[in-house]
């Protein structure tokens, strides 16, 4: 119930459209109830059971009212009218466009709710969309490494998709249904008190085995969501990696993972649709049982004559019963839908309630420039239980380069990350201008900051909008200065539209060297006073090294710089070096100071001129 109540939460800033929907809904209803009640003066017409005598109080036109009473007394008046002037058939006629004009009147107020209903549910929904995303983009880098990224895709659309079809789609189900009830149960109390007394007995058990059937779906319903989450996982493991499988010919082996878990989605719909389905044919079922204990046991009141219903107001009753079936069943359609809405929403909700490890302060400090330098006192850091960084301790001075290598995994690339927050220190502390970074505003940060990353990060879009992502209000004239100092702008006039060209997913329609220096361009145009490298040059061939090197030279010139090398060539000209291994400095100081001390660096140096 706390779940059901926290989706509908959603609905808070919508309240406006509460009233205008009750209303409608109750017009709707009212007339919906009038084409039913109208059946009776229309049996009483067609089987001449009109008592004259008992409508002579109607003969005269009631003054107005806003009550049931004076539309009761108006609509006799006009009836005795009618029958005096037209007679039988001139009064089946006036019964007959009086319920056309019902029904269309009840039709056209359930489409007008309907309307209001869809504009809540779409915003409900569009607000949960946004409120899970931004949750997500909020998050602390690590949080990405231990979640499946095709589950939080999975959650981010299907469970979505999931909680609108059942739980929003049901938002009608919680006011309309029982208002409807209530209404026609108030009118057959109206008729007979006796009969109804007798139905409000016997509709219980229907209620009950409905809800048997429905408990057991939720737990189907969590099992569902989470195969399709790896599906999805899946998928996008095999699109990505689509080189990778076909260089080992593992398609079997990618067919077969996914038969499995298809098959046991397969599996769990199955056992959810025979307890889904099974809900309505038994409220049916059910319902048909009352209707014919209401037939059996009110007939034969009537036929004994120890009823006060006419034949014309039992069979006017058992329409106006049979009606009643409707917005009970659903109310049983809806509840084992809710089910499977409710395990998708507790699913979307582990997310937007997991907290990111990196939070801002309280009252953040707000810097918008770099004066001084960057210390790491002596910091420590851990993922899990064992640490990966050891007392790291250097200053990076303003206009300063300080270059971070060594052995792979032993954690130069965590070094950089602590730098922008990706993670905070598990001991010790970063200060930027003195200040604890902790105690900075997050964003203002980061936007100190450009990063360039082995892994060029592209989207699907242009190269322009590629370049000034995350900028507002570039020219093109700026693009293009930015693309010529990454020595990019030659290659992209000769793309098919130039700076508008789409570069495809994660830039796949261009060449590595290229992507590269996309990402350099991106980090120009941000023109950040601190700069992260992170083995930038690594993945490229000779010639596109050349290129890349060249356009980090340019984008490196005045800027403070903290760059992970692999190939020590390229980092030659640092101020000073950091020798990392296994999370500690075993080495520091410039590179003709390394290569003249017998260490780790000379070695690495003398492998690679090899």
């Amino acid at each position: 119930m706390n779940t059901y109540l926290r989706i509908l939460s959603y609905a808070r800033p919508f309240r406006r459209y509460f009233p205008i929907y009750v209303v409608y809904t109750i017009l709707a209803i009212v007339f919906g109830l009038l084409n039913f009640t109208l059946l009776k003066p229309l049996f009483d017409v067609i089987f001449g059971q009109v008592d004259p005598s008992s409508l002579t109080k109607y003969i005269e036109k009631p003054e107005f009212s806003f009550s049931i009473d004076y539309f009761f007394h108006l609509f006799n008046h006009y009836f005795i009218s009618i029958a005096e002037s037209h007679g039988k058939f001139g009064t089946l006629l006036y019964v007959c466009l009086i319920i056309v004009v019902s029904v269309f009147l009840s039709n056209l107020f359930t489409y007008l709710s309907g309307v209001v209903l869809a504009k809540v549910r779409a915003e409900i929904i569009k607000k949960m969309r946004m409120n899970i995303f931004e949750q997500v983009t909020n998050m602390h880098i690590g949080y990405f490494s231990n979640e499946r990224k095709g589950d939080l895709m999975s959650k981010m659309t299907n469970d979505i998709q999931e909680v609108e079809n059942s739980i929003v789609q049901s938002l009608r189900v919680v006011f309309k249904e029982p208002a409807t009830i209530i209404l026609y149960f108030a009118v057959l109390f109206f008729m007979s008190v006796k009969l109804t007394l007798f139905t409000i007995l016997v509709i219980p058990i229907s209620g009950a085995v409905i809800g048997g059937i429905t408990k057991r779906l939720k737990k189907k319903a969590v099992a569902s969501q989470e195969s399709l989450g790896r599906i999805v996982n899946i998928l996008d493991e095999t699109i990505g990696g689509m080189r990778v499988i076909k260089a080992f010919a593992a398609q079997p082996f990618m067919r077969s993972k996914f038969d499995r878990e298809t098959d046991y989605y397969s599996h769990v719909n199955i056992s959810m649709a025979r307890k889904n389905e099974l809900a309505s044919p038994a409220s049916q079922f059910l319902g048909v049982m009352v209707v014919a204990g209401i037939l059996l046991y009110g007939g034969s009141l009537v036929l004994s004559n120890n009823s006060a219903l006419g034949a014309s107001d039992f069979i006017t009753y058992i329409i106006i019963f049979t009606q009643v079936l409707n917005p009970a069943k659903e109310i049983s359609r809806a509840a084992s839908s809710i089910q499977r809405g409710l395990a998708s929403a507790e699913r979307i909700f582990e997310v937007v309630d997991t907290p990111s490890a990196i939070q801002n302060a309280k009252s953040p400090i707000e810097i918008n420039k770099f004066e001084e330098a960057i210390q790491f006192h002596q910091v420590s850091f851990s993922y899990e239980k064992e640490l990966v960084l050891k007392s790291i301790d250097f200053t990076l001075e303003k206009g300063k380069t300080i270059a971070l290598v060594g052995p792979s995994g032993g954690g130069k690339s965590t070094v950089a990350d602590l730098v922008p927050r990706f993670y905070d220190p598990t001991e010790g502390k970063i200060t930027l201008d003195g200040r604890d970074l902790r105690e900075i505003g997050l964003n203002s940060l980061r936007k100190l900051m450009g990063i360039v990353t082995q892994e060029s990060i592209l989207f699907n879009d242009t190269v322009f909008n590629n370049i000034a992502f995350g900028l507002e209000g570039v020219s093109e004239s700026e693009v293009i200065e930015a693309a010529k100092i990454a020595n990019a702008h030659e290659f992209i006039e000769q793309l098919e539209n130039g700076y508008y060209t789409n570069i495809g997913e994660r830039g796949s329609k261009l060449s590595g060297g290229q992507r590269q220096r996309l990402s350099i361009a991106r980090a120009v145009l941000k023109n950040p006073p601190i700069l992260i490298l992170d083995e930038a040059t690594s993945a490229l061939d000779s010639q596109s090294e050349k290129l890349v090197q060249d356009a980090l030279t340019n984008l490196m010139a005045n800027r403070t710089t903290l760059v992970i090398a692999h190939r020590l060539s390229t980092i030659q000209h640092a101020d000073e070096i950091l020798v990392i291994k296994k999370g500690k400095i075993v080495q520091r100081g410039s590179h003709q100071q390394l290569m003249g001390e017998d260490g780790l660096y000379r070695n690495l140096s003398t492998m690679q001129s090899v």
